[in-house]
């Protein structure tokens, strides 16, 4: 991946490596969620080796952002539904574009992969987050609805 199309300067969108554990981690806290870069290498080579894109934003701050997606398919639906799952540009670095590139950069990837729709998943809490998907023209089009299962569920 390399810059956005926009020529406006900024931070380079790549695809992440293992290498970007201990920043994907920091920037996952930002979030609230914990995860040690140990946890994070280990997840982001299973999400690899499912075909997952997982992106980062690099600037001269080193990894400033990041976004998962995963693809689904589903009976109902003409092609694979690509989805970003998760997205943070550093607190530091908001209100630049970064999150905005990042998302292009997703949707670029998604269609490549044969995608005819991106959704995003985001917390009720987070309205600042749907604004800014909104500007991006995303519409809130349905509602998810989740339920944590008992571990002997997942046994």
């Amino acid at each position: 991946m390399t810059k956005p199309d926009s020529g406006v300067e900024g931070p380079t969108i790549r695809r992440a490596e293992q290498r970007d554990a201990p920043a994907l981690a920091r920037l996952i806290d930002q979030l609230g969620y914990a995860a040690t870069p140990q946890e994070v290498a280990g997840r982001l080579a299973e999400m690899e080796a499912e075909g997952r894109v997982v992106l980062v934003a690099e600037g001269q701050a080193g990894v400033i952002g990041c976004l998962s997606t995963s693809i689904m398919r589903v009976l109902h639906r003409p092609a694979p539904v690509g989805r970003i799952s998760m997205m943070v540009v550093d607190e530091a670095h908001r209100g630049h574009g970064i999150g905005a590139r990042l998302v292009r950069a997703a949707e670029r990837e998604l269609a490549a992969q044969q995608c005819y729709m991106v959704e995003v998943t985001s917390h009720l809490s987070r309205t600042d987050a749907h604004r800014f998907y909104e500007r991006l023209g995303y519409e809130r089009s349905s509602l998810r609805l989740a339920r944590m299962l008992d571990p002997e569920d997942r046994a």
